[in-house]
């Protein structure tokens, strides 16, 4: 009986994570540039238990029993297809039209690099008398050299090419040119996700990957022609509701299954108590 309660315990905590991710999932299926996560189980390690060594009975099976220990998540897949593209016509919106390109920002609380899909951007002004090119979340989006987007003067229009790059004009008629921070992520599944939009390279990545190129690399130079940008439009979020919505009962279920199973022993082991 204590076995199977542990079984159960074992698989329920894993079926957890899973619900908290088709969660997140269903949270965000309106958020702009939002990518799905699906997670997939597999089979913990199962105990062998051999047969007494004469037993010689011909038999197809292997010899001996096998007794899992419940599942596991195997994995947590981030999904990368581009979601459908909306036309906005909004001069500071941007969607980006090819598979693991993001978009570029300065956390606030590391002022490090971090990566979103997220397209829709703002004009700040700064207390110095700047105007910052923010997100919804209010981080910096960064150009081609990592750092912050800001204008000295008053902007009075803003067009981008499909390379990703901004033609600002200010108000005095005067212009300027500005290449947006687009990074190429190589593999995705590695960089951790913060805030349920936002991807980035972490510490204990770091230690296994010293190389942050080798997992994503800001696009410059002549590079920058294979960035596909598109203004007056958003990217959505790439959630299948129906799927989610089927995983998130299939999810619920198992989980009281698994609930259900823990009762049952527990009333068999008061059962075997109570006998005189």
């Amino acid at each position: 009986m204590l076995r199977t309660m542990l079984t159960a315990t074992n698989t329920m905590s894993q079926l957890q994570q899973k619900l908290d991710t088709v969660s997140s999932n269903i949270a965000n299926s309106n958020t702009v540039g939002y990518k799905a996560r699906n997670a997939t189980f597999g089979e913990m390690l199962y105990q062998q238990f051999n047969n007494d060594t004469g037993d010689r009975a011909p038999r197809q099976s292997p010899a001996g029993i096998r007794i899992g220990v419940g599942a596991q998540i195997a994995q947590t897949k981030l999904n990368t297809k581009v979601g459908n593209v909306t036309q906005t016509n909004r001069k500071l919106d941007f969607a980006l039209t090819k598979e693991n390109q993001y978009f570029t920002f300065l956390s606030p609380s590391s002022d490090r690099l971090v990566l979103s899909r997220q397209g829709n951007f703002y004009l700040s002004p700064n207390a110095n008398g700047s105007t910052s090119l923010v997100n919804s979340d209010g981080y910096d989006v960064a150009d081609s050299n990592g750092r912050s987007i800001r204008f000295d003067k008053d902007v009075s229009d803003i067009t981008v090419t499909p390379d990703g790059t901004m033609n600002v004009t200010f108000a005095d008629g005067s212009r300027e040119n500005v290449e947006l921070g687009i990074a190429q992520v190589s593999k995705p599944n590695l960089l951790k996700q913060d805030e349920d939009k936002y991807l980035r390279y972490s510490d204990d990545i770091a230690a296994q990957y010293p190389n942050e190129g080798d997992i994503a690399n800001l696009i410059v130079g002549n590079d920058r022609a294979q960035i596909s940008v598109e203004g007056g439009a958003l990217e959505s979020s790439n959630v299948d509701l129906s799927k989610e919505m089927s995983e998130l009962i299939n999810t619920q279920r198992s989980y009281q299954m698994n609930a259900r199973t823990i009762t049952m022993a527990d009333q068999m082991l008061g059962l075997i108590n109570g006998m005189r």
